[in-house]
């Protein structure tokens, strides 16, 4: 995982419970990487994963609720650093079939070697959008908390039904995701 996550991460924690906490955290959790991070190095995942999980140990907080929280904050931060992407995109739905296609391979260009999910779409109707994540990190709930954050930034009401999920069993999730009135 690129270090600009872990600096997301960071900033959030030091935002929502201080810079004691992430000290805290990074003395609980032991990495090797000793909690620096560079934006555009790469990372392993266990260390998101194990920061994740004593995170919501401190907070008491199920750690996909938590995980979920971050991607809506993570993808407030990516605004505010790269809001060409958000700029370009006028609805909700536009912006999320543009992740795969247009997002992901401008982040090809300003990173080497990005590990990124595989997105695909598909539009039932003008409040539906079938969204099929794929990774072998299985962070979906991560792709939950961005998609919360894009319907923040967009300022639209949705309902999201994860339909098929990794984490059980399955090689991808679905996520159904309507437009509410």
């Amino acid at each position: 995982m690129k270090g600009i996550v872990f600096n997301i991460l960071e900033q959030m924690v030091i935002e929502k419970a201080g810079l004691v906490a992430w000290d805290q955290l990074l003395n609980d959790v032991q990495l090797d990487s000793q909690g620096i991070y560079t934006a555009g190095k790469s990372y392993p995942d266990d260390e998101v994963v194990a920061l994740a999980t004593r995170a919501s140990e401190m907070l008491d907080i199920p750690t996909g609720d938590l995980i979920k929280a971050f991607g809506c904050y993570m993808f407030a931060q990516l605004v505010e650093r790269y809001p060409i992407f958000t700029d370009q995109k006028t609805t909700f739905f536009d912006f999320l079939k543009s992740v795969h296609d247009v997002i992901h391979v401008e982040v090809r260009k300003l990173y080497d070697e990005p590990s990124l999910p595989d997105f695909k779409h598909k539009q039932i109707n003008d409040t539906q959008l079938l969204m099929r994540y794929s990774s072998p990190r299985k962070f979906c709930m991560l792709a939950e908390g961005l998609i919360a954050g894009a319907a923040e930034h967009y300022q639209v009401k949705y309902k999201l039904d994860h339909r098929t999920c990794m984490h059980q069993g399955a090689d991808h999730c679905d996520f159904l995701i309507t437009l509410e009135p």
